[in-house]
């Protein structure tokens, strides 16, 4: 099947490269705390392509799914293309040293957590549509949700806290719990969702 110009079998492998690349980039911080570098700076980069490949994601659905082109589907579409420059932002200014891990990781959570209210969008506009099974609706609400998490991170951003000391315990708390979102609960969405999308 093919609609706008991409078959839905191209979505499902960038929505699965999406998935791999998250689930690499938890497999390399678990490494970075057990061995140390490279795999802190691996980790960083999975996460940009992570990221990257959503803001794709994103663009094929909205161009697939007329229905998409209402409100809903256009916010959704921004907000995806801005969170995937948010977290490219952060894994820039931590591979580079210009700030520390932390208030990368704030860049990284804020930016993941609008990629997760575009999937909340996602799921809004596909809940109807019979398009997936009802538990991938089901786990991509909760993915979106704990992602949209990210979004307590923002004041740190602008006070450029770059410490957990100096946070607030929402920060801390709240803001880091979305990276359960972007680590493990929407990597593993995206690959079941290609999978559905391949064998479709």
């Amino acid at each position: 099947m093919t609609t706008s110009g991409f078959s839905t079998a191209t979505i499902g492998w960038v929505a699965i490269a999406a998935g791999v690349a998250g689930l690499l980039g938890l497999l390399f911080i678990i490494l970075f705390f057990t061995i140390g570098q490279p795999f802190g700076t691996l980790n960083d980069i999975c996460i940009a392509l992570a990221a990257i490949l959503s803001a794709v994601l994103a663009w094929m659905f909205y161009a697939q799914h007329p229905g998409q082109s209402g409100l809903i589907g256009q916010i959704g579409l921004v907000l995806a293309l801005a969170g995937a420059v948010i977290v490219v932002l952060g894994s820039v200014l931590v591979i580079s040293g210009i700030t520390g891990w932390f208030l990368a990781g704030l860049y990284m959570a804020a930016g993941n957590a609008l990629i997760g209210l575009w999937l909340l969008g996602l799921i809004y506009f596909a809940r109807n549509g019979n398009l997936w099974p009802a538990n991938l609706v089901v786990f991509g609400v909760i993915a979106g949700l704990v992602m949209a998490l990210g979004l307590a991170a923002i004041p740190g951003i602008f006070s450029r806290t770059d410490s957990a000391e100096a946070a607030s315990w929402v920060i801390n708390y709240v803001g880091q719990a979305g990276a359960l979102g972007w680590l493990v609960l929407y990597p593993i969405w995206c690959v079941l969702v290609g999978r559905v999308l391949l064998f479709r």
